[in-house]
């Protein structure tokens, strides 16, 4: 069943500075004659229970993503200000992300299926579609990844840091320690869940310093719900 959001998908090729770009690649992987469609994640996609979501992708994560810089630098009111891992060009750590095939037929379900799961808007999901470009920046590591794969498409949470924007100050691992120290124990709880469970492969400062911290492995030990 499709969401009742992809009622306003066509939204997402009306914006503004987003006029279409035809790309023209090799052949894309097919199933059942339709292309394939690839979902990038690095958090909580991977760990946390959402069948709405889940239920529209393949059950396993495969770990030989495109590489791409990530850090915890973004406070999300979702979590009570917990930090969040996204794509973060200027302080990000280079890792190999992971990816799954989404089950939908058709790129604009797929989009709306994570659009809903993360709760935001068109404009905070990444796309690369193969045949049409719909972005004039497209991330090119990311393109060449699904080049290299045959895809169809690439979707990702595009939600950027705030960090600065929050705190009124850059991003440095001695900042986030200290915000996250300021944080309420429901808050610290919901920071230590949300970096603990990251996946294995995300190797950055924050992560290193914070499990170093004897108070932060406390704090994983409190109910965040």
């Amino acid at each position: 069943m499709v969401h009742e959001c992809c009622l306003r998908l066509a939204a997402l090729f009306m914006e503004p500075n987003a006029e279409p770009q035809v790309l023209r690649v090799g052949r894309s992987r097919m199933n059942d004659g339709k292309p394939e469609f690839a979902i990038l994640a690095w958090g909580s996609l991977m760990w946390e229970v959402r069948p709405e979501f889940d239920e529209h992708h393949e059950e396993n994560w495969r770990l030989d993503g495109p590489i791409l810089k990530v850090e915890f630098s973004r406070i999300s009111t979702s979590r009570q200000d917990a930090l969040t891992l996204v794509i973060e060009k200027k302080y990000g750590v280079a890792t190999t992300v992971a990816w799954c095939l989404s089950k939908r037929q058709r790129i604009e379900d797929a989009i709306c299926d994570l659009r809903c799961r993360e709760g935001t808007t068109l404009k905070n999901i990444g796309c690369v579609d193969m045949s049409v470009n719909s972005s004039p920046s497209l991330c090119p590591t990311i393109k060449a990844w699904a080049v290299e794969r045959h895809l169809g498409a690439v979707i990702w949470t595009a939600l950027e840091s705030n960090f600065e924007k929050k705190k009124g100050t850059s991003f440095s691992v001695l900042a986030a320690v200290e915000h996250i120290k300021k944080l309420d124990p429901c808050g610290k709880a919901k920071a230590a869940e949300y970096i603990w469970r990251a996946p294995a492969f995300v190797k950055t400062p924050l992560r290193d310093a914070l499990q170093q911290e004897p108070w932060f492995s406390l704090a994983k030990l409190i109910d965040p719900a």
